[in-house]
């Protein structure tokens, strides 16, 4: 029905799903099966997490929250704007680079284009980058400890919040210098006083991005639920709960409208159904008995996250990677050594969607504020992309030989 509002990428996708299936259902059947119960249970979480996203991104919070990211000088700002965006996108996922960006988009066009706005771009899609590395609620980490037998979340959090939060403080260094004052991103009205109404909205988001966490832990480990379940159920409780304050304080409610989702739906979960057929073929063709040499083990998580960027730069989602990367791997990987594989599926995943210009995020950026999507991706990060692909492939090589 929206096959007109597709992009080219989600048509191909969806078209590859139909030849898929009547492949499928001619030659294997159990290929087909084994797709779409994958295909389910990412596309439910998609839809949570996009649905929490449209109805979060009514609050009227998020316009006091937007505004308190500018202020500052440039490192502070881009601190700012870099961890900002990293926090918000734990709720609002890729929202949170629209919120950012239509901001930076206004003083391009009021200010022109210059160093301090592309510092800016630079923070929102880093920023957007660390978020499948470091937040329990992403779609990549909760496909990745699904896939993942043995492997619990907390336990992959404890070795990528780390390194999230160094891809966000090192950009520091990769960034233009800014000559003097950049009134271009200066807010008027951002004060000490706007900084103050700024705390409550924060400390909102904040603990709302904290509630849907714990929920998803409880349900995960107590409830026995897989991890994609738990974070959809968590998002769907706090949706329902939102929409009903909102009833009772205002008297009525808008529901938000899903129309357009259709590309990220088709594309995201598309490619959970085209990685599932192709893990389960991987899976027939390997073996039941199929083991890697001991060493191989760590030249594969060094060479994972460069093939999640390798990837990303032909348009393949990193959902597609992922599903085949962890269904391929995961039952024949020591579970010593499980997390090791997990961080490099993380981390390349992460520094893939920063740094490749067919992500949801570099699409959007290069809407709001004119940047063209490959010079943000090659142009500005292309360097400081290898810099932390060089830096998982060796964390993740050490894990594994240290813990096998």
């Amino acid at each position: 029905m929206g096959w007109g509002q597709l992009r080219p990428v989600a048509r191909v996708i969806a078209s590859l799903i139909l030849v898929v299936t009547v492949m499928a259902l001619l030659l294997n059947p159990g290929v087909l099966a084994s797709a779409v119960h994958r295909m389910a249970g990412i596309t439910g979480l998609i839809l949570a997490v996009m649905l929490l996203s449209a109805v979060l991104s009514t609050s009227k919070d998020l316009a006091a929250i937007s505004r308190s990211l500018f202020g500052g000088r440039s490192v502070a700002r881009y601190l700012g704007l870099s961890l900002g965006t990293g926090v918000l996108a734990i709720p609002l996922n890729f929202g949170s680079v629209g919120l950012v960006a239509t901001m930076i988009g206004k003083q391009v066009q009021d200010g022109g284009d210059d160093a301090a706005t592309r510092n800016a771009s630079r923070a929102v899609i880093r920023g957007f980058g660390a978020s499948p590395m470091g937040s329990p609620l992403s779609i990549a980490v909760a496909l990745t400890v699904t896939l993942l037998p043995g492997l619990a979340s907390w336990t992959l959090l404890v070795w990528s919040m780390p390194f999230a939060l160094s891809y966000l403080m090192v950009g520091v260094w990769f960034r233009e210098k800014e000559l003097g004052a950049s009134p271009s991103l200066s807010v008027s009205d951002v004060s000490g006083e706007d900084d103050l109404r700024a705390f409550w909205p924060w400390m909102r988001f904040v603990g709302l991005a904290l509630f849907i966490s714990l929920e998803a832990y409880a349900l995960n480990t107590w409830a026995g639920l897989k991890y994609s379940q738990a974070v959809t159920l968590s998002c769907l409780t706090v949706i329902i709960l939102y929409l009903v304050i909102r009833r009772l304080v205002a008297g009525t409610v808008n529901l938000p409208s899903m129309a357009n989702v259709s590309n990220e739906l088709a594309i995201m979960g598309g490619a959970s159904f085209l990685g599932g057929a192709l893990t389960v073929t991987a899976l027939s063709s390997l073996g039941s008995d199929f083991v890697l040499p001991g060493w191989a083990y760590a030249v594969a998580v060094i060479c994972i996250p460069w093939l999640f960027y390798a990837g990303g730069a032909v348009g393949i989602n990193p959902i597609l990677t992922a599903t085949v990367f962890g269904g391929v791997l995961g039952p024949i990987w020591p579970e010593s050594s499980i997390f090791g594989l997990g961080i490099a599926m993380v981390t390349g995943w992460g520094v893939t969607i920063a740094g490749t210009p067919y992500s949801a995020n570099a699409i959007l950026l290069e809407r709001f504020t004119g940047y063209d999507a490959r010079t943000a991706s090659y142009g500005w990060n292309l360097s400081y992309s290898c810099l932390f692909l060089g830096l998982s492939s060796s964390l993740c090589a050490t894990v594994v030989l240290v813990s096998s």
